[in-house]
C-alpha cells in the first residue's frame, strides 16, 4: 500500500509551521497536565475552573460567565462542576442577580487546591517554557498572542451567535455598548 502525499496546494511552508505549532502545543499541554496531575491529583479541567475562580471577585462567577471564559459547552461545565462539587472543591450557589442562573464558588478546600495547582503550573511553565525560550522569544510570543487575540475578538464580534452568547454572559458590558 502506498501513502499518497497531500496535494501541493496543501503543503506550504506556512502551513507546515502551523502544523508544527499545533503538534508542539498539544505535546506541551499534555506534559503540563501530567505534571499537574502528578503533583496535585487534579485534572487539567479541574485546574482550568479552579484557576479562573481564583481570580474572580469573591472566588465566584456566574456559570454562564465561567463557561464563556473557558470556552466550554454548557454540558461539559455542568458535568465538571458536579464532579468537583462532589469532591468538595466547588459549590453551586443561587445567582443573586438572576434567579434562573447559578454561581460557581470555590470552597475552602477548592481555594487551597487552586493555590497549590497554580504554584505547580507556574513552576512547570517557568522551568519548561520560560527557561527554554528566554526573554526575547517570550516577547515575540506575547506579540503573536496579542495579534491573534485581537483577531479572534474581531471574528467573535462579527459572528451574531458569538455576540449573543457574550451578551448573555456579560450583560453589564452589553448594556454599556448599546
Amino acid at each position: 500500500m502506498t501513502v499518497q502525499q497531500p496535494p501541493a496546494s496543501a503543503r506550504t511552508p506556512d502551513l507546515d509551521v502551523w502544523r508544527s505549532y499545533t503538534t508542539v502545543h498539544a505535546q506541551l499541554a499534555s506534559h503540563l497536565a501530567r505534571e499537574l496531575t502528578r503533583a496535585t491529583g487534579l485534572s487539567e479541567a479541574d485546574y482550568q475552573i479552579l484557576d479562573a475562580l481564583l481570580d474572580a471577585p469573591g472566588a465566584r462567577m456566574r456559570a454562564l460567565e465561567l463557561r464563556w471564559a473557558l470556552q466550554w459547552e454548557k454540558s461539559r461545565l455542568s458535568h465538571q462542576v458536579a464532579r468537583m462539587s462532589a469532591r468538595g472543591l466547588l459549590e453551586r450557589v443561587a445567582c443573586t442577580e438572576d434567579a434562573r442562573g447559578w454561581d460557581i464558588s470555590l470552597t475552602v478546600a477548592g481555594r487551597e487546591a487552586a493555590v497549590r495547582a497554580r504554584q505547580v503550573r507556574e513552576e512547570s511553565v517557568r522551568g519548561f517554557v520560560l527557561e527554554t525560550l528566554g526573554t526575547d522569544r517570550m516577547a515575540h510570543l506575547a506579540e503573536v498572542a496579542a495579534l491573534l487575540s485581537d483577531r479572534l475578538a474581531r471574528a467573535a464580534e462579527e459572528d451574531p451567535a458569538c455576540r449573543a452568547e457574550r451578551a448573555a454572559a456579560y450583560p453589564d458590558e452589553a448594556a454599556r455598548t448599546r
